[in-house]
């Protein structure tokens, strides 16, 4: 029998993940409680496809549409992540899955396919665009703490030391309002619009243990730093980071991340994964710092013919100007504001 696509029901959740869990390139981000974090967290449809060769699935891809004025329709695989694509038993399949899904972005008038993943040289031709300006960071955990900070490079390793001895301690309990609140601050001094509340509160509803809430405290006990990090496998991935004005005096994130290595290797981790960092940003030069080597990230586009990807750059293009009035808006009102357009912009 051929194989066979058809869209995510129900009775697949158990068997989409169990596939995902075993495939080696199977990360958080191809899990299928995405699909309901992102439904009821964005209000996004995620159109999930399923493979199946004689009953049993051989491949899965996550979707989600995205349809807005200013930052353009999109079938994406998947929103709100840094990992994406289609997770297959061979080419052929990844094939078919790839087809079906533009297929699908066709009928429903969406003028580009988006994979947070590269594809097989077989899938690419013209209509394929490649984007390469996006690292990722991994790294080995080290076996004990002492280790942990050796490996780190002198020049951070002294400021972890110095972070050290800021009296901080860590709540690994943390609720989402407080580090929502703090989240919320941060992406509001970069002039970026803040996702919904509902999204985080999805995330730590729908995976459990699999996503941790980490505070840094301060001195006096209040947070100053939050961070929401998920962990698959062997593997942690802190994600949503935020903080107030405190943390850059405190070291309040240099603290929080290194207790995070030292207690994900607790929970038996071996792999840090930094995540996603456009290349030679603030972000990208922060985690080599941490002595972290970037891996390239190909993702790749099918565009239709006259269409473009919408430009959502910081430096230039509408999103630039609203960047710099989003910056002057109180806090208040950016979480007001903010969450019906950050639900198009995961």
């Amino acid at each position: 029998m051929g194989i066979q696509i058809s869209l995510l029901e129900a009775s697949d959740h158990i068997g989409w993940d169990a596939f995902v869990n075993d495939h080696q390139q199977g990360t958080f981000c191809h899990l299928v409680g995405w699909k309901t974090v992102i439904e009821q967290g964005a209000g996004q449809q995620c159109p999930y496809l399923v493979a199946k060769q004689d009953g049993e699935i051989v491949g899965v891809l996550p979707l989600t549409v995205k349809k807005h004025f200013l930052f353009g329709k999109a079938l994406i695989s998947n929103m709100f992540c840094v990992y994406g694509g289609a997770l297959t038993a061979d080419e052929t399949v990844a094939v078919t899955l790839y087809e079906h899904a533009w297929s699908f972005a066709q009928d429903h008038q969406l003028p580009v396919l988006e994979l947070r993943a590269d594809v097989p040289e077989a899938v690419k031709d013209a209509s394929w665009d490649t984007a390469t300006g996006s690292a990722t960071f991994n790294r080995q955990l080290a076996a004990t703490d002492d280790e942990q900070l050796l490996m780190i490079p002198r020049k951070q390793r002294a400021v972890v030391r110095k972070s050290l001895k800021n009296n901080l301690s860590t709540n690994w309990v943390g609720d989402t309002d407080t580090f929502y609140d703090l989240y919320a601050r941060s992406v509001l001094a970069l002039g970026t619009p803040v996702f919904p509340k509902k999204l985080f509160a999805a995330l730590a509803s729908v995976f459990g243990d699999a996503v941790q809430v980490q505070l840094t405290l301060g001195p006096d006990g209040r947070p100053v730093a939050s961070l929401m990090s998920f962990y698959f496998n062997q593997t942690v991935m802190p994600y949503y980071a935020g903080g107030s004005a405190f943390v850059r005096p405190l070291g309040a994130h240099d603290f929080m991340y290194y207790n995070l290595m030292l207690h994900a290797r607790e929970r038996g981790c071996s792999i840090f994964d930094f995540g996603r960092s456009k290349v030679d940003s603030g972000p990208y030069k922060f985690k080599k710092n941490w002595g972290f080597e970037p891996t390239p990230l190909h993702y790749c586009s099918r565009i239709a013919p006259g269409a473009a990807q919408p430009n959502l750059s910081q430096q230039a293009g509408p999103f630039a100007t609203l960047s710099k009035v989003w910056k002057k808006l109180p806090l208040g009102v950016s979480k007001i504001l903010g969450p019906p357009l950050a639900r198009h912009l995961g």
